[in-house]
């Protein structure tokens, strides 16, 4: 049985879950079943949280795989387990639905079902984030963000509401909205070096091409340098700090200097030219590192998406000049 199983589906590959999905027969074949009721039955079967986990995901691999007789294996095997009440099972159902929906009107059925279980019991919050995430499949973006803004009414420090709730408003370019939820989910995690450099991101995006654009610049250089402050080898903000600070050092040469000190600027004065240029050589030093040594596969330096990695070779080579010898 793959160790890999015991971790969520999103964070693997496409192909990483045809492969697991194919070990469904295998993984399907363990008996944990007893004569005994719960929690007589942990007793006398071989009942792990680990098998649970397992069978849950190795679900989720085969929804993303459209593996329909093993995931319909695996969600019996979850629901005589766990009872069809279970707010976790109404979920995976609902998921299976989704999956294997064959048109709209299909999917307008689970969201009925959604809003039918909410009806019985509205404290359900795995069953809101659901019917909020078939909302922006159905490409219904507006009704996803009440959704998700009626159940932070209720939940204010759920940090998964309000990351989504962030890409959503993005999607929608209501890009001061989505600045705001990521500062919510850095009050709840504020050593997020993942958050930090999709502010810094964000900020960036919405930094006007003008002059009024040097706040938004200065806020997005000091977000990426959060992110590998907490992060050393995060790929993504130092890729951030580079395009950050590149654009920042054509900004500054055009700013007087009375302007870089305005309080309109931000709380902070805009660092100098100087600073900025030693930011951008490190960021550039570090992601050639990156590049040529987890290209090599040294040990220690794998793990990097590979289309991350060619971006980034491409922007330090776009930035490094030829020598003529």
């Amino acid at each position: 049985m793959s160790a890999e199983l015991l971790y969520p589906p999103p964070q693997i590959s496409p192909a990483d879950s045809l492969r697991l999905s194919q070990q469904a027969p295998q993984v399907l074949k363990i008996s944990v079943s007893s004569s005994l009721p719960y929690p007589l039955s942990l007793l006398t079967s071989s009942e792990t949280p680990e098998i649970w986990t397992t069978i849950e995901n190795l679900l989720l691999s085969c929804l993303r795989t459209g593996d329909d007789k093993s995931a319909r294996v695996c969600l019996d095997r979850l629901t005589e387990r766990f009872g069809e009440t279970n707010e976790k099972i109404l979920v995976l159902r609902g998921m299976y639905q989704e999956a294997f929906a064959e048109d709209n009107k299909a999917l307008e059925k689970s969201l009925e079902r959604y809003d039918k279980i909410l009806e019985e019991d509205s404290t359900l919050m795995l069953v809101r984030k659901r019917r909020a995430a078939l909302l922006k499949s159905m490409s219904r973006p507006t009704n996803a963000i009440t959704t998700l803004v009626d159940l932070l009414d209720v939940s204010p420090t759920d940090v998964e509401a309000w990351a989504e709730l962030s890409e959503l408003y993005f999607a929608q370019s209501l890009y001061s909205q989505a600045i705001y939820c990521l500062e919510e989910v850095l009050l709840i995690t504020p050593n997020a070096w993942s958050v930090h450099a999709r502010l810094g991101e964000i900020l960036y995006i919405s930094s006007p091409s003008d002059s009024n654009s040097l706040k938004g610049l200065v806020e997005s250089m000091r977000r990426f340098c959060r992110s590998i402050e907490l992060c050393d080898d995060y790929l993504r903000g130092y890729y951030g700090l580079k395009v950050s600070t590149k654009r920042l050092l054509s900004e500054l040469q055009t700013v007087s200097k009375s302007a870089l000190s305005d309080p309109q600027n931000g709380d902070l004065a805009p660092p100098s030219v100087k600073t900025v240029e030693k930011l951008n050589e490190a960021a550039t030093r570090k992601l050639a590192e990156i590049v040529r040594r987890s290209t090599a596969g040294e040990a220690g330096w794998e793990g990097f998406d590979p289309a991350e990695v060619h971006a980034t070779r491409e922007l330090v080579n776009k930035d490094t000049q030829t020598i003529d010898r």
